[in-house]
Parts: structure tokens; sequence; C-alpha cells
């Protein structure tokens, strides 16, 4: 029978063996104690989930594994199957045997290594048969993991179908979301502000019992430190080694937390010393320190020592006459600026989403820009003509960009590998249109909802899917559904002015059409074969496209294509 290394919570992904209480050849019992494991989030002990013989262990104490990983051998007394064909059991399927099945009081709960969740997760006084599971959403077709915001709820509390639960962000959309169910939210279990992939439970709603069932079977039960700081342990010692690093218990509140084998390994191979690890705030369960927090901690201070060692280098710099014969110190440029004179703004979520996905894109695609001027005369006159009874027939402010996007469409009909992704050596031609429109969100936020199938709808289904579009952006009424599987994308600096710009890919796209300002402009065109000077609104359109894919030759066409289409558009298409 294989022996897994346990899953110990949804956003957990390994976990470091600190002790072996079995050795190979031990007789071992069920429910026995065979090794301890910590996490970033607990340290428990993992007893056998059968009788039997300790035959292999695969990992020594210190060592680190993923989850799911067998970790040793046991064969049963009623097992005639070699070790390599044994079953595969998980060893939490019987931790749930250590957690008693009554309301647990509080001088018993506070000797237990059980995290609170899972204490409450296990106490089958509070009914989980009925319960549905709330996920991270997927909110695009390249977003990996999403950060809570907000809690809108909180344990305990009604919730009504399609009533919001909380927030989340991703680096293309900050979104509210809905409960899928009435009930009761059971559990919660990922923090404000805490980051997880995509998939991961972050709670639980209880559809089979009332608000007063819940408060009933959960008063008795604090969640309040009841986890008992374990043994501090050189998880990694070697035989040269004697001395042992263990950090001092950091006290956050009221609460005393110790840090994790695998976070103690790091601070160690780093040389962090137990007064920087007072220094660092914990995101984990009741602030415990992880380890993306330490490793955060570690690249900054980092950082901070190149900067440190610039300014000294600067400081060392000897004084130097410039040409009028004054002498002054360069390093003095450094110092003349007061600390006070500086703010420093943390960029919140949707920035650093933002600022990761376009530093992907740079790096994926080979961006190439072309630009040219349309003539938008045609369309200029029918706006102007036309805009009042649009909106007292449609309701909505009739602009350029359903112009622009329905021209965008014909061109992807018409070239169509410009509607394409790349995989590996393959090229995926979409059949679809899924047209994203860039909205900007205020104060410094930006996301791409798209149109699904663009390609059937005519000027007026367009318009009233933009405005719609742009409306539930910006009220964070978005889907998953309305950000995922774009083909191509335009964005429109042109409404704050400017008049041409060089876009970033929106991966995994091959093109991005750049729309600027239209503004009028003295342009030189021909009349009866003489060459005049006129006045006309003139935009100009820059196609930023992925040169492993769309060459100068298709996006010219593509530019082209737009130039004709939009000097020259079909009034009776609206």
């Amino acid at each position: 029978m294989n022996i897994i290394m346990p899953k110990m919570g949804e956003s957990i992904t390994e976990g470091t063996i600190i002790k072996w209480h079995k050795k190979v050849g031990d007789k071992v019992k069920i429910d026995e104690i065979i090794f301890e494991i910590s996490t970033d989030k607990v340290d428990t002990e993992i007893p056998s989930p059968t009788d039997g013989v300790l035959t292999e262990i695969k990992y020594k104490e210190g060592d680190t594994v993923a989850i799911d990983t067998v970790v040793a051998i046991i064969i049963g007394s009623n097992e005639n199957v070699s070790a390599d064909k044994a079953q595969s059991v998980h060893p939490q399927d019987a931790i749930k045997s250590e957690v008693p099945e009554k309301v647990v009081d509080l001088p018993e709960v506070k000797n237990l290594q059980t995290p609170p969740e899972r204490i409450i997760e296990n106490n089958k006084s509070v009914s989980s048969k009925n319960s549905v599971s709330i996920q991270m959403p997927k909110m695009g077709e390249s977003i990996m993991e999403g950060t809570i915001i907000k809690w809108h709820k909180k344990i305990g509390d009604k919730i009504k179908k399609d009533e919001t639960i909380f927030e989340i962000s991703t680096d293309k959309v900050d979104t509210e979301v809905p409960s899928p169910t009435d009930g009761i939210l059971g559990e919660i279990m990922v923090a404000e502000q805490e980051t997880v992939a995509v998939g991961t439970i972050v709670a639980k709603i209880d559809t089979g019992l009332s608000a007063s069932d819940f408060k009933n079977n959960n008063e008795k039960i604090s969640i309040q430190s009841t986890v008992k700081p374990a043994e501090k342990i050189n998880t990694n010692p070697t035989a040269d080694d004697k001395r042992s690093f263990v950090p001092e218990e950091k006290e956050v509140g009221s609460e005393s937390l110790f840090l994790s084998p695998l976070v103690m390994n790091i601070a160690k191979k780093e040389n962090v010393s137990s007064g920087e690890i007072s220094s660092i705030t914990g995101s984990g369960l009741d602030g415990r320190i992880t380890k993306k927090d330490i490793l955060s901690y570690i690249e900054n201070r980092n950082e901070s020592k190149i900067s440190a060692n610039e300014e000294t280098v600067i400081a060392a710099q000897p004084k130097t006459s410039d040409s009028t014969g004054l002498s002054f110190n360069y390093g003095s440029l450094k110092s003349s600026n007061n600390a006070n004179d500086i703010e420093i703004i943390p960029m919140d979520n949707i920035r650093q989403r933002i600022m990761q996905h376009m530093v992907n894109s740079r790096d994926t695609s080979v961006h190439v820009s072309a630009m040219l001027e349309v003539d938008m005369s045609k369309i200029y006159n029918f706006i102007r003509n036309n805009r009042d009874a649009f909106l007292k027939k449609e309701n909505i402010k009739l602009t350029y960009m359903p112009f622009i996007a329905r021209a965008c469409i014909k061109g992807l009909q018409q070239f169509p590998l410009i509607n394409s992704t790349i995989e590996g050596p393959s090229i995926l031609r979409k059949k679809f249109i899924n047209l994203g429109i860039a909205v900007a969100i205020e104060p410094s936020g930006l996301i791409v909802p798209n149109i699904k199938l663009a390609n059937e709808k005519n000027l007026t289904g367009l318009a009233k899917s933009i405005s719609d579009l742009a409306l539930r952006a910006r009220t964070k009424k978005l889907t998953p559904d309305d950000i995922s599987n774009g083909t191509f994308t335009i964005t429109n600096y042109g409404v704050f002015g400017t008049i041409f710009g060089t876009p970033i890919i929106n991966q995994p796209e091959v093109a991005i059409l750049g729309v600027g300002s239209v503004i009028k402009k003295p342009v030189v065109i021909e009349i009866e074969g003489a060459d005049v000077i006129a006045i006309r609104p003139i935009m100009a359109l820059t196609l930023s496209h992925d040169h492993r894919l769309v060459d100068g030759m298709l996006g010219g066409k593509f530019l082209k294509y737009l130039k004709e289409t939009l000097e020259n558009f079909d009034i009776s298409e609206i």
C-alpha cells in the first residue's frame, strides 16, 4: 500500500517531512503515527491507514515533496502483492479519526496540531453533505490565478443565489463573484489579499442548514488560538553543522506563530536572521509566514542591498571641476533630494497583473507596428447628421467605434490568418471572431472584454455590444466569459486625444489595432484631375502585429483594407 504525501489545504502543493516515527521493517498498526509533516499552513502527524509492515521509506527527514507523491510503502498482513503494485492511499483519509465527532471543547482543541479549518471540516455536527464548493473562477484564457480583494460575507451569513460573496482581481479584470445557490456561508478557505490558482476552492456554502442550526453547531467552537506551536526542529542537519537554526517565535497580536520547516530551510540558506524574520508580515493562516512571504522579503532585501551599494559608489566619486572651474561632487546629486519629497505608492493588484501581462507579451511576440491615416469624412458626416435620431431610437450614443469594429470584422474575414493564435509549431486559425474592446477603468486599470461572434452582428448590434461591455466593465459586472477566448483586439486611445501609438498585443492573439483621435487636418486631395488642399477629419490607425506569424505584407494589406472600407463605408449596413 503506497502512502501518499497528503494535501493539507487547497492552496498547498508540497509538504516537508519533519520526523519519521517508524523505520523500515517496523510493524505498524492502523491509526498509529508513522511520520510528521509540515506545510505553510499546518504541522500534523500522519497515521497509518492499515495494519502491516513498513517496507520502504522513499524520502528522508527534511525533504520537501509534492502532494500525491509516494513517500513510503506499507505491506498489509493480508496483502500478497508486491510493493510496486500496491494500492495508493492518502493518509489524510485516516486523519479524520484524530478529531472527535462531537463538538470539541476549547481545552481539547488547544492540544491539537490540526488547523482550525480542519476542525470545522471534520466536526460532523456541522453538515457538509449538502455543501457547495466555490472555486476561484477562470477569468480569461491566459489567467491562471486570482487575488481575493474583499469578502462581502462572513462565516454563518445567509446567502441568496446570485448575491455577491466576494471580489477578485486578476491582471485583466476586477469583478464580483455571485453565489450559485441559496445557503449559509460555512467556510472561508482563502483570506483577503491572498492569491490562489484558478480552480482552488475558496469557500463552501452549506445548503442543508439554517442560520440558527449553523450558529448552534458552531457556538461551542472557537477558531481563535487553536493551533499549538510545534516544536522547533532543525530539519536539515548535517554531520559538521553543529548550529541549529531556531527562529524566535513571532508575536502577532495575541497569536504566537512559528515557522514551518520549509520556511526555516529557506531562511537558513539565505542567512535571514531571527530579527529580520520578526519584521516579516505573514500572509498565511493566522499571520503565519509562508514560502511566498519569505521569498518576497529576500528579493526585496537583495534589491535594497544593490541600491545601497550604488549609493556608496556615487558618494565615493571624486570632486570634479566643470568648464567654469567650480568644484562639485557627483555624490551630492544623490543626497540632495529629501526622503520626504518621494512618495512610495504600492501598486494595486490589477496594476501588478497588467505589468506582468505586458512583460509577458513583450517577451512572447515579436512586435512590429505599421501606421496609416484614414479620411473619416463620410462617417464623420453620417454621425453628425444622425447622432440625435440614433440616440432616440437605440438609447445609445453613436460613435466611431462601431464603424471601426465592423471594418475590422470584414478585414479579419478577408485575412483570417490575423484572427489566429500560435501554439507551439502550429497555427490555430479561428473561424469565429470574438472582438476585444479595450476599456479604461479609473484610476489606472485596463480590461479587454470581447464581443462574442462579432461577425454575426450588424453595425447597430456592435454599437449596443460595445456600450454594454464598457458599462459592465466600469461597474464590475463582467463575467469570466466576457473576457475569455478573444481573437483580435481594438484599443481606442484616441478618446483621450492621442493621435497615434504602438499598442502591446493582447496574448495569445497575434495583432491589435490602435485607434487615434479624429482631428481636422489640411490634406491634399484630387478634384477633377487637380490637386487641392482641403480640411478633412483624419484618423491614424496603428496595427501592432506578431512578426512570428504576421509579416509586413499581410499587416499592410489588412491596414489598407481597413482604410478603404472606412473611407467608402456602406451606410446600408446600419
